[in-house]
């Protein structure tokens, strides 16, 4: 087994054929075949199963992704340092929700590591996406919430990547409209009283399940719906079309102008955190982060942090 061949399936996986891996790498596709194969043939297992659409990978080529991207991501940061003789660069890799103060902590921390070196990458994905992120050491944490509705789902999806979660606050079912909308002016708001509109919600993608969602109430039914997969595409929605969408009620500076959020009158509770790797010991860059969440959280006024910052040996 050598370095290459795991960057080799580590492309693979991420572009979903070899081809496309082949070209991204700039080797040719046999030489990429072939480094599979005997990756296969040495460890005894079957890494791809491959079709007409691509490859997808086996139960043991998922549990093999998730080493290899560990081993590839030392590897990098032992030539970072010893190539240059110089501490390597710092590190930071998120997936989330798409929430505004898990950004605002993202760029908090850019920029109290302005004069580093660092690689920081921030995914705001699906929710299914997520789980996987962490499970495969792609992302070292991610940002999602629980309620009555999804727990059980997900928490057997948690338990099944080995991850876990640790809450940051509670918060009440908001309605984001534009401050044009009809129900712009409400101080509270029923379900009902949102049958007539739009709904927006973001794409799930192949886990597109009601439990997945990012919004409650999402397995409702609603004659209409609109799905998207960019945050930037919500703002232009909520501030030019009478639709609406629901989330936690904070909003991100560029929301306070012209989006307005509403409390839903609904018994559940989002129970918004964040989910990490049970083998994977958090960076110092990391706990920073998180206790950045906790600051950009205690400064919101509509939310209640319910925890502090955990402590990991």
């Amino acid at each position: 087994m050598t370095l290459q061949q795991l960057r080799y399936l580590i492309a693979i996986s991420e572009q979903g054929s070899i081809n496309a891996a082949a070209q991204n790498m700039y080797v040719s596709q046999s030489n990429l075949s072939t480094a599979i194969k005997d990756l296969e043939h040495e460890l005894g297992i079957t890494i791809f199963t491959r079709s007409n659409r691509g490859v997808t990978l086996t139960n043991d080529g998922t549990e093999l992704l998730g080493y290899a991207r560990q081993v590839v991501e030392q590897a990098d940061m032992l030539e970072s340092r010893y190539a240059t003789g110089k501490d390597s660069q710092v590190r930071l890799s998120v997936s989330t929700q798409h929430y505004y103060f898990s950004l605002q902590a993202f760029i908090n921390i850019a920029e109290k590591c302005a004069h580093e070196v660092y690689d920081f990458v921030l995914r705001e994905c699906a929710t299914g996406q997520i789980i996987d992120d962490v499970r495969t050491f792609r992302s070292e944490i991610g940002v999602l919430y629980l309620d009555d509705f999804n727990e059980r789902v997900l928490s057997k999806a948690f338990r099944d990547a080995d991850v876990a979660f640790y809450p940051l606050f509670d918060a009440q079912a908001h309605v984001f409209v534009g401050d044009h909308h009809p129900l712009s002016q409400k101080k509270l708001l029923k379900p009902e009283d949102l049958a007539p509109y739009p709904r927006y919600s973001f794409e799930q993608g192949t886990t597109n399940s009601f439990y997945y969602s990012e919004e409650p109430l999402g397995y409702l039914p609603h004659d209409r719906n609109i799905r998207f997969s960019d945050r930037g595409t919500l703002t232009n929605l909520l501030t030019s079309f009478n639709g609406y969408t629901i989330s936690t009620g904070v909003l991100s500076a560029e929301m306070h102008s012209g989006i307005v959020a509403i409390p839903l009158d609904i018994d559940e509770t989002m129970r918004v955190g964040y989910i990490m790797h049970n083998g994977r010991r958090p960076s110092k860059l990391l706990l920073d982060y998180i206790d950045m969440l906790h600051q950009v959280i205690d400064d919101n006024p509509t939310v209640e942090s319910t925890a502090e910052a955990p402590t990991f040996d």
